[in-house]
């Protein structure tokens, strides 16, 4: 198993954050994970990376349990991309030292760089469609591109994980297809790691997310298929609110009807 968390319970004072967690996911299993804000997911990513630990339960992350592994060495395996970490880089590195800094898991590049560290970050680079800026600055950068430097950086160690948290925030609707694109292509990819895409909307779960969390007040509300989960009755229990899901192209479309408010 690539993730296994068995019966996890995270507690902040009083308040249950995470009450009674089951999830495992297998190698290669790209899945998505699904709830609105406030549903547990950053916690969740927090304990997968060894960030916090369980009021109650076990956690395994790619068969190592914790509690019995340096987690340290274990985060070098796992690629994660997020907002928080944009608001930690350094905005005047150049791109290249972004993608280069993930080789070490810091934030800047302090350690020695071979030659074949450098061709693998421009390569990485090339493809996915950054060699246009590697030489540019972090903070001149748009929102889409620094999400694909953050992606070519997350994969410069080659993981075994890819955390995608909520990858498309504040992207237009090009930039976000772009990257979903982008992201689709590396799910396809022959070395792949095992993908997990974060997000609260329906439209961004892309068809090689074959499996579905759907989180909820810190609790599965469900774990199965994909496709079994998104259909407009299930998806509206989901969301407490009438829905319609579309399928269109193989991918899922949203829409809440419009007595959904009694306005």
């Amino acid at each position: 198993m690539i993730i296994d968390i068995s019966h996890v319970t995270w507690e902040r004072g009083e308040d249950i954050i995470l009450d009674d967690v089951s999830w495992q996911v297998g190698e290669r299993e790209h899945c998505c994970l699904l709830g609105l804000n406030g549903s547990g997911k950053t916690t969740l990513l927090n304990m997968i990376n060894g960030y916090i630990w369980p009021t109650s339960g076990k956690i395994s992350v790619l068969g190592h349990t914790f509690g019995e592994y340096d987690l340290r060495e274990l985060r070098k395996s796992i690629g994660w991309v997020s907002t928080s970490l944009q608001q930690k880089l350094y905005g005047s590195e150049k791109a290249l030292q972004i993608v280069l800094s993930g080789k070490f898991s810091t934030i800047g590049v302090y350690d020695k760089l071979e030659e074949e560290d450098m061709e693998r970050a421009r390569a990485l680079m090339d493809s996915l469609g950054c060699s246009s800026f590697v030489e540019r600055t972090y903070d001149t950068l748009s929102q889409g591109e620094r999400q694909r430097v953050l992606i070519a950086r997350a994969l410069m160690n080659s993981p075994k994980l890819l955390i995608l948290d909520e990858p498309c925030t504040g992207l237009d609707i090009f930039a976000r297809e772009s990257l979903l694109s982008m992201i689709d292509a590396i799910a396809k990819g022959k070395d792949a790691p095992t993908l997990i895409y974060v997000t609260h909307h329906v439209e961004e779960i892309l068809p090689c997310f074959t499996k579905t969390l759907l989180l909820k007040k810190g609790q599965v509300y469900a774990s199965e298929a994909t496709e079994s989960l998104m259909t407009s009755d299930r998806m509206g229990t989901f969301f407490d609110v009438p829905v319609h899901i579309e399928n269109r192209y193989g991918r899922y479309w949203l829409s809440v009807k419009g007595d959904a408010w009694n306005i």
